[in-house]
């Protein structure tokens, strides 16, 4: 009976944080592509030169892309859905940690941020994956003709 419990508070949190990942991916890919000075401050990021700048907001599409990702996951929940998502968060391992390395981020934290990104990444890659192996509680949207 707990562990029914336990199992249904960790997948509800996996689905709140998959919601909270629509609004995360949306700000930081439209941030990348029409604010990416500010957007680059707010991660701690020193100004950008012209070539970092334009190399980050190359990245805004991607996001996007997850922001897409999360929201079709969200309205469809299928476990096709939660197998590709989990792909995809998967492919973002170690990308941050990488990032990290740079002489740019000079505010307190930001690469501890960054190598923080990398455990939710894997975090969201095995949770989300979890998800994929279980029987939905409830039907979200059928997008299905019955």
């Amino acid at each position: 009976m707990w562990l029914d419990r336990a199992h249904m508070d960790v997948e509800s949190a996996l689905r709140t944080t998959n919601r909270n990942m629509i609004a995360f991916d949306l700000a930081l890919g439209s941030g990348a592509l029409f604010a990416p000075d500010a957007t680059l401050a707010a991660l701690g990021h020193e100004r950008p030169s012209p070539d970092a700048r334009e190399l980050f907001r190359r990245s805004g599409p991607v996001w996007l892309t997850f922001a897409a990702a999360h929201a079709v996951t969200e309205i469809r929940g299928r476990p096709e859905d939660w197998w590709a998502l989990a792909w995809l968060r998967g492919t973002e391992l170690a990308t941050d940690i990488l990032w990290s390395r740079s002489s740019a981020f000079t505010r307190p934290g930001a690469r501890a941020g960054l190598w923080l990104a990398g455990v939710g990444n894997l975090a969201m890659a095995v949770g989300f994956g979890w998800l994929a192996t279980r029987r939905p509680a409830r039907r979200r949207l059928s997008l299905r003709r019955r």
